[in-house]
């Protein structure tokens, strides 16, 4: 099904800060951070994040941020689609509008190995822009304090064209 065009997308507000927790808290995958600082990512980042709304109400966001130490490069911090708007292209349509937005000729973001659903995401949102990716490990397991969390790997995609 595709993108919705009574779906919108623009920058995140700090109203919508509970919304985008609720999001990431209800996907099940993402690792879901406090409520406080949704809000501050609403507040600090909205250039650089983006947020799909139905009837006015966020259902799915794309938290992001430029790298002060490369130019260009938008660092995808995390994405998730409402569980009634999956399908659709959504997530996608999220990242295009923001790269747009941002002009960046980078994308990374980190992806453990097990999330087939975003290994698909970004592999297919390399191929709309034409654009290479590089992975490597980022963060190793071990870096992470307790047990259970796997590794994130780093997703390098561009230059995009």
């Amino acid at each position: 099904m595709p993108f919705h065009p009574a779906l919108t997308i623009d920058r995140p507000t700090v109203d919508d800060g509970s919304a985008l927790w609720r999001i990431a808290r209800d996907s099940q995958v993402l690792d879901v951070n406090s409520p406080y600082s949704y809000l501050l990512w609403c507040r600090d980042f909205a250039d650089t994040s983006a947020v799909a709304r139905h009837a006015g109400e966020p259902v799915a966001f794309v938290t992001g941020y430029l790298r002060p130490d490369r130019p260009g490069t938008l660092f995808v911090w995390q994405i998730a689609v409402a569980d009634a708007h999956q399908g659709r292209g959504l997530a996608g349509a999220l990242l295009d509008a923001l790269t747009a937005r941002t002009a960046a000729r980078m994308v990374e973001t980190t992806i453990t190995p097990d999330n087939a659903a975003s290994r698909a995401l970004f592999a297919s949102y390399a191929e709309r822009h034409r654009a290479p990716v590089e992975e490597t490990v980022l963060f190793d397991d071990a870096l992470f304090p307790g047990a259970g969390h796997a590794p994130e790997v780093l997703h390098r995609i561009g230059p995009l064209r």
